[in-house]
């Protein structure tokens, strides 16, 4: 078995609804069926999603707060008026900044842009910066993606003479600041259809409305800020970046077009994963690790080497930014792990004094994706003791909601569901945490922590051709709220698995699939995967979700699976018989076992069959380089642990058993693996640790005949290499049948050995034979090695399998 990293929930959809749009639209029914688990209900729907354009997008005046803005600003573009465009240091606030300055330089205006420094003024307004703005003779301060929750520094610039008007897509407070205008779709009673859209999206309304046109121009801009800031690819943001990507193949700013070169995209083949994990990470540099002026400056100069100098700054900003990440992130795993140790397991919050508070955002994502928690990195300022930070979410759990519960400890906090600001106290910290953790406890289910990856459809591998593959290019722009397709793909046979990558950390398999007569062969490939690669044995049978794409080398195209998740149903087994160097295996398997993807595996556990095992295996133990559990098997079969390591660790919760040595019965092999009741993974060594005598089983006259002679002798002397030769070609048996019987004699106590002299016992017990351990083991060899020494690989694993609990 390898058990998936979530639980894969299958969309069913309505079939009588699939053939219609089958019918109607002359669409593959791959295409038909997702149009119809995305919700899309009629054939205008369809229509719409596939093919939606400027007359699908909704009136900008339904936005409440619009007329009053664009009157305000159209008196103060002509009255001369300094405008400031006031943003925020994200993406989404770049983007929403850059889209004004070029609207309102479009429109002659007298204006200027300012974005806060992240560390040293913060998010959103602030007192200092609307003095300074007084200071400069500004008359209009234009807010995008920020100021729905500046009430108190809105009035503040009422009392000096500044008129706001706030644009914004945040979850308003229950108070709304007192500005000239506010718009913001989420605002209560606010009638427009649409809520989802980004601040670039609403600073695009804006446009639409001062402008009285479709301001295709600015469409870039609105498709940059929405896919950075992880907003649902639906309705109309599905519009803007579909027409943004567009746009971009061939941007007339040289901006785009100096950050899409730097990244190596072929502006032709851009998608809205490059902006994604390419552009949006650059832009979000500069203002996590700099001032994010310098992106703004990008996206609005005319400048070719300005841009590509800037280009080239943002993307070296970008790495610096990488391996800072990567720094606090093997710092915040440790101390995720410390706090879940201690029992506040629902919701992890870490803080630490001077991590760069420009990427505890992107920290706490890896933390979510490591621990499937809701998360909360926090920088903590020394000088101040304040505590400042970002939080992720899981489905299910509302930060905004839960930070709002917290709002008495909370200094300042803002976001949505999925994402969130904060600042404290950090004498508030431990109280923080611990109510987070509650009121996790209070809405959340154990169902609730496990990740969920929802599957479109279960397909053969047949079902899916190069132009299905094709054919689902119609449901793109792929993101937040329309994810790429996954297919689940079930009982897959194993043609080739290997690893990639410099440090081996990808995974690619060679799948085939026969059905109705018709074979079909396939690649898979699993980035970040590869320590997978020892767990799954040859002859497994694999489920795969993942997502269809085409690779296309040397002018052959191919259909290819993208994992997202893999799973065995049955129980795997091993074959490490014969196998040398098994130190060096047991070491690998520990270490791949401990780097799983998601939470560390257990470690592997070994199994001797017999007491007399015990001593010889130290010696390869010691070689592993860390103590392993092990087992023995005692006469009743039952498994008794024999080392420290397996004192801590239930036998029946065991992932991966290691049958190491040879078993003496196959009763103790078939109650080994009836108590395993929780292995997946199955490696039988079947080692033979000490020297064996041979296969035979000697008869009871072959007994009584060494025992006659010793009643003769009176003593045998082992060491005698002449006399043990000389009674072994008088008696007809060899030296290591002679060995067998003895140690027999001497388990019954018949004889006494010392220093290599064997004697008869002076009073010796009345026993048959049978009860002797040595006679019984060799009495069952030959089944034993029937069933584990000789068999196939095939063989030994479907016999494996027939036995388990």
């Amino acid at each position: 078995m390898l058990a998936p990293k979530a639980r894969w929930n299958i969309g069913n959809a309505d079939e009588a609804l699939v053939e219609e749009f089958v019918r109607e639209l002359q669409l593959d029914p791959l295409v038909a069926r997702i149009l119809v688990l995305r919700d899309i209900r009629s054939v205008s729907e369809a229509k719409q999603f596939m093919q939606g354009g400027v007359g699908d997008y909704h009136d900008p005046y339904l936005l409440d707060g619009m007329l009053p803005a664009v009157e305000r600003i159209r008196k103060a573009l002509h009255n001369k008026e300094f405008i400031r465009i006031y943003g925020d240091y994200d993406a989404d606030g770049v983007s929403s900044t850059s889209l004004m300055a070029h609207l309102l330089k479009g429109l002659g205006a007298h204006f200027d842009t300012y974005i806060p420094h992240r560390i040293r003024e913060g998010y959103g307004l602030n007192r200092a910066a609307m003095d300074l703005a007084k200071e400069q003779g500004v008359q209009l301060l234009i807010t995008v993606d920020t100021g729905i929750s500046a009430v108190e520094e809105i009035a503040y610039c009422h009392e000096i003479g500044l008129d706001v008007i706030v644009t914004d897509h945040h979850e308003p407070p229950e108070v709304l600041p007192d500005a000239l205008a506010v718009i913001n779709p989420k605002k209560p009673g606010c009638p427009y259809p649409y809520k989802l859209l980004a601040g670039v999206g609403v600073a695009f309304k804006l446009a639409h409305a001062l402008l009285e046109r479709f301001p295709e121009e600015l469409l870039e801009f609105a498709a940059l800020g929405t896919v950075a800031d992880l907003m649902p690819l639906t309705g109309e943001n599905r519009l803007l970046v579909k027409m943004g990507l567009a746009r971009m193949q061939d941007s007339s700013y040289v901006g785009f077009r100096s950050l899409i070169g730097v990244s190596g995209i072929e502006r032709k083949e851009i998608t809205a994963g490059h902006i994604g994990f390419s552009l949006a990470p650059k832009i979000n540099a500069s203002g996590r690790l700099e001032a994010a002026d310098i992106a703004v400056k990008l996206l609005t100069t005319t400048d070719e080497k300005v841009a590509e100098q800037i280009a080239f700054e943002l993307d070296m900003l970008n790495k610096e930014r990488q391996q800072i990440v990567e720094d606090m992130v093997q710092e915040a795993f440790a101390m995720a792990e410390e706090q879940r140790a201690k029992g506040l397991d629902k919701v992890i919050v870490v803080a630490k004094e001077n991590w760069n508070v420009g990427v505890v955002g992107i920290v706490a994502s890896k933390i979510v994706e490591k621990f499937y928690r809701p998360t909360l990195v926090l920088s903590i300022d020394p000088q101040k003791g304040m505590a400042k930070g970002s939080a992720r979410s899981i489905a299910g759990f509302d930060l905004h909601k839960a930070l709002t519960a917290c709002k008495d400890l909370l200094d300042h906090y803002g976001g949505h569901q999925a994402a969130a600001g904060m600042s404290l106290d950090s004498s508030h910290l431990e109280a923080f945490a611990i109510r987070l953790n509650e009121l996790a406890a209070a809405t959340l289910t154990d169902q609730d922590f496990v990740p969920v990856l929802r599957v479109d459809n279960a397909c053969n591998l047949a079902d899916v051709p190069i132009a299905s593959i094709e054919g689902l290019e119609l449901l793109a722009p792929f993101g937040m709220g329309n994810p790429s397709p996954k297919f689940m793909f079930t009982d897959l046979g194993l043609e080739d698995i290997r690893t990639m990558g410099k440090e081996k950390q990808h995974l690619k398999l060679g799948l085939s699939q026969a059905k109705d007569e018709v074979s079909c062969s396939v690649e898979a490939v699993g980035f970040g995967k590869g320590s997978l690669a020892a767990l799954i044995a040859p002859s497994a049978k694999i489920d795969i979700l993942g997502e269809l794409s085409i690779n296309e080398w040397n002018g052959v195209r191919k259909p290819q699976i993208i994992m997202q998740d893999l799973r065995i149903p049955h129980t795997q087994v091993f074959d490490w018989r014969g196998t040398g160097q098994l130190h060096l295996k047991l070491a690998a398997l520990a270490s791949n076992l401990s780097a799983g993807p998601a939470a560390p595996l257990r470690s592997p556990g070994i199994v001797l069959f017999d007491e007399a095992d015990a001593p010889l295996y130290q010696t390869i133990a010691a070689q592993v380089g860390h103590q392993v559990p092990y087992w023995i098997v005692q006469d009743t079969g039952q498994v008794r642990p024999a080392n420290e390591a397996a004192n801590g660790v239930a036998f029946d919760e065991l992932q991966d058993v290691i049958l190491y040595t040879l078993p003496r019965r196959i009763d103790s092999l078939k109650s080994v693996l009836q108590q395993a009741t929780g292995m997946m993974r199955c490696y039988p060594v079947f080692a033979e640790l000490g020297q064996d005598s041979g296969n035979t089983l000697p008869s009871r006259d072959m007994f009584k005949m060494l025992y006659g002679t010793l009643q003769k002798e009176k003593s045998l002397q082992l060491q005698d290499t002449r006399m043990m030769t000389s009674f072994s070609k008088r008696s007809g048996l060899s030296l290591g049948m002679i060995h067998f019987i003895l140690s027999v004699f001497e388990e019954l106590e018949f004889v006494v050995k010392h220093d290599n002299m064997v004697t008869l016992s002076a009073t010796p017990a009345k026993r048959d034979l049978t009860t002797s351990r040595l006679y019984q083991h060799r009495l069952h060899r030959q089944e034993v090695e029937a069933i584990v020494m000789y068999s196939s690989a095939k063989e030994l694993e479907q016999w494996i399998a027939d036995h388990i609990k």
